[in-house]
């Protein structure tokens, strides 16, 4: 069905990825995915039987985004899906080195599951590069906190409760290059208008590594950025104060919430299939079409 909210603006895109993360869809049938496959085939078959509404095109269309792999039209695994983010381990959004391993294993076990398939020896070392980049810049930073002498008790808990964002997001951007490093010597495909392969560039691949950097850097922002702000304001509140065993659920709250804004909010950054002019690209992709742009997927 076409598009109510084109993916050419950030909104539309956000709105759409937004309806993806629906936890609801975790708990769909087997035999409501069929029917929803099913009905989006004869759609595009135009066989499509008599009777049948938009809103039960959309409903399935957002069944099958979320639920089968967008490479492999293969379903995957039920906590790795994008409205499985919602539900990940908020608690690990706490100050401390060893909290960083869950959560940056999670939100790459998450990339990982809804990106390009690739091998397990690459994930393995991707993973491995980004725990040991998360937890080194972690304990830097905490020393380097602590040595601050010109801080107060209060301010230097304040900046320990920030040490979390920096680390993780230099963990992401070191995980998508070890990732996806072979894409810098070998291109990626780019297509016309017409969806027909034009060649494969390793400029388009520098932009893709680069906007997919940056939307990991983003990722985390909401996670660990949010909570420290929104629970300093919230511990100095007269509940809080006189329930202290409150602070836990509230915490939990708050941390859940920003996972469930923090997906949508950074994978809108830029359109899945970003556009490039092509005398940006090499020489010989300009000369093999007569298109003025080309467009490439930036991957996950």
């Amino acid at each position: 069905p076409p598009l109510e909210l084109g993916f050419t603006s950030f909104y539309g895109r956000f709105r759409h990825f937004l309806d993806i993360i629906d936890p609801r869809t975790l708990f769909v049938t087997e035999r409501r995915l069929r029917e929803a496959v099913q009905l989006l085939e004869d759609y595009k078959h135009g066989t499509l039987r008599p009777g049948v509404t938009n809103e039960q095109l959309w409903s399935a269309q957002k069944i099958k985004q979320a639920i089968l792999h967008p490479d492999t039209n293969e379903k995957i695994f039920m906590p790795f899906r994008m409205s499985g983010k919602p539900l990940g381990p908020s608690g690990s959004a706490q100050p401390g080195p060893l909290n960083y391993v869950p959560l940056v294993g999670w939100g790459y076990l998450q990339g990982w599951s809804v990106g390009a398939p690739s091998p397990v020896s690459k994930f393995i070392q991707g993973y491995l590069g980004a725990v040991i980049s998360a937890v080194s810049i972690a304990v830097g930073l905490n020393v380097l906190v602590q040595k601050a002498n010109k801080f107060t008790p209060a301010t230097r808990l304040l900046v320990q409760r920030f040490v979390p964002f920096p680390a993780v997001a230099s963990a992401n951007i070191c995980n998508v290059v070890l990732m996806r490093y072979g894409e810098l010597e070998q291109g990626i495909d780019v297509l016309d208008g017409d969806g027909n392969l034009v060649g494969s560039s390793r400029i388009a691949a520098r932009h893709a590594l680069l906007e997919t950097a940056l939307t990991r850097v983003v990722l985390p922002m909401p996670i660990l950025v949010l909570p420290p702000i929104v629970m300093s304001m919230l511990e100095k509140t007269a509940l809080l104060q006189a329930r202290p065993r409150l602070l836990l659920p509230v915490q939990s709250l708050v941390c859940l919430a920003a996972f469930g804004l923090a997906l949508p909010l950074a994978i809108s950054l830029f359109p899945q299939m970003s556009e490039i002019e092509t005398t940006q690209l090499e020489p010989e992709i300009a000369q093999a079409t007569s298109s003025r742009t080309v467009v490439y997927n930036k991957g996950l």
